[in-house]
């Protein structure tokens, strides 16, 4: 079985693929969650059942966590995004099939998030394991860029329905069909062979000591993704948006984070990452406190979202850039299924939690409770100083 051992940059074709690939998994969640959730609406479903049936894709991708690492380092990178694409464009056609049924549509939303797993688990891991640590904030940061791209554009779909409800479904479809093409034409490669100490049980527990800090961020940006695009629709629908609005105003999110994620990405190589993180959740946070007070003008909301978005857009990103900065490469596999763990979490929690705050407590509370998370980051970096994690291991250094 062929390793990866060599640090250098990945080549320009096979990163263009996997950015592709990111795009179009980017773009099939930016679509689907915030369209899903405004059928639900029409139809007369309440905020906190749509929100629980929302998190249905993130179930998927949870459960899925557990089980890919093996698999993944048995067949390649190859083998687990060309299955992720099968998986997830199948179950994004029966979307319209099964129009208006719950229960049929939440199974599908696990089976789009089991492949979407998938996808994010190869691309992140085959990134970053091949690049180099002096330029790893800029390289993945190109893969929350693509990200980022693929989720802006996503919510603009919403607007195909005015065609025919299947159109949004089949373009997604269609999409994944083309980007799987590429897909084939990449050689086969697979994570570094783990040493015999990263194999053991403690291989968790090394990565929570030496990383914990770095590992928050996927759960910020699961709660953030999620919770904007299964829950902003129905905030948006209460305080007088149009669909239209709607759709124009989720991608502002996008927008802000492709502007300046990967200046944030250099910066990051240049004064630490953490500096960077801590930063802008802080920044983010209080702007989340604002999005309230901007009522239903829609500029307004657009600009706060922007500016969100720039600041934590690329969260998810720059906190496995981090992992990578302090974790040695051969137990990298298992911190990236960590990462994506906790951004399963953050994912569950935002459409549950935001759907009920809705109905029960208020419309803005949902705002409240991602200005509080993104606070709480940043005041517990100075915890992970005191512990000493960031000066614990040399990236290269063997357990």
């Amino acid at each position: 079985m062929a390793s990866l051992t060599s640090t250098s940059a990945p080549s320009w074709k096979r990163l263009t693929i996997l950015l592709s690939v990111t795009l179009i998994a980017g773009f099939n969640q930016g679509l689907l969650l915030p369209l899903l959730a405004i059928l639900l609406d029409q139809q007369g479903v309440s905020s906190d059942m749509n929100g629980l049936n929302s998190m249905a894709l993130y179930i998927g991708t949870f459960g899925m966590m557990f089980f890919i690492e093996k698999p993944i380092r048995r067949f390649g990178y190859k083998a687990g995004i060309l299955a992720g694409i099968a998986l997830a464009g199948a179950a994004t056609l029966l979307f319209p099939v099964f129009s208006g049924t719950l229960w049929i549509w939440f199974i599908l939303r696990i089976a789009v998030g089991i492949g979407d797993s998938a996808l994010h688990y190869c691309t992140q891991l085959w990134i970053v394991s091949s690049a180099s640590p002096q330029r790893r904030g800029r390289v993945i940061s190109l893969y929350g860029m693509a990200y980022g791209i693929g989720f802006s554009l996503g919510p603009i779909g919403i607007n195909l329905a005015n065609a025919g409800s299947w159109m949004p479904f089949v373009l997604n479809a269609v999409l994944f069909v083309l980007v799987a093409a590429f897909v084939l034409t990449l050689g086969g490669e697979y994570p570094e062979t783990a040493k015999a100490s990263a194999e053991s049980g403690n291989r968790f527990w090394l990565i929570y000591r030496l990383a914990w800090f770095a590992l928050l961020p996927a759960i910020l940006y699961g709660l953030l993704e999620s919770t904007m695009n299964s829950n902003f629709p129905l905030y948006g629908l209460r305080i007088g948006l149009s669909k239209e609005a709607i759709s124009m105003l989720l991608p502002a999110l996008g927008i802000g984070s492709l502007v300046v994620m990967f200046p944030l990405g250099m910066l990051s190589d240049r004064v630490g990452r953490k500096r960077v993180l801590m930063g802008c959740a802080l920044s983010a946070g209080l702007l989340f406190f604002a999005v309230p007070l901007a009522g239903g003008q829609v500029p307004l909301l657009f600009v706060l979202l922007s500016l969100i978005g720039g600041l934590v857009g690329s969260f998810f990103s720059l906190g496995l850039a981090y992992a990578g900065d302090l974790l040695p490469r051969h137990v990298l596999p298992s911190a990236n299924v960590i990462a994506s763990i906790h951004f399963s979490i953050g994912s569950l929690l935002g459409p549950s939690i935001g759907g009920a705050s809705i109905q029960y407590v208020s419309t803005q509370s949902v705002f409240l409770l991602l200005g509080g998370a993104f606070t709480l980051f940043a005041l517990l970096g100075p915890l992970f100083r005191n512990a000493g994690g960031e000066a614990a291991v040399n990236p290269n250094s063997v357990v």
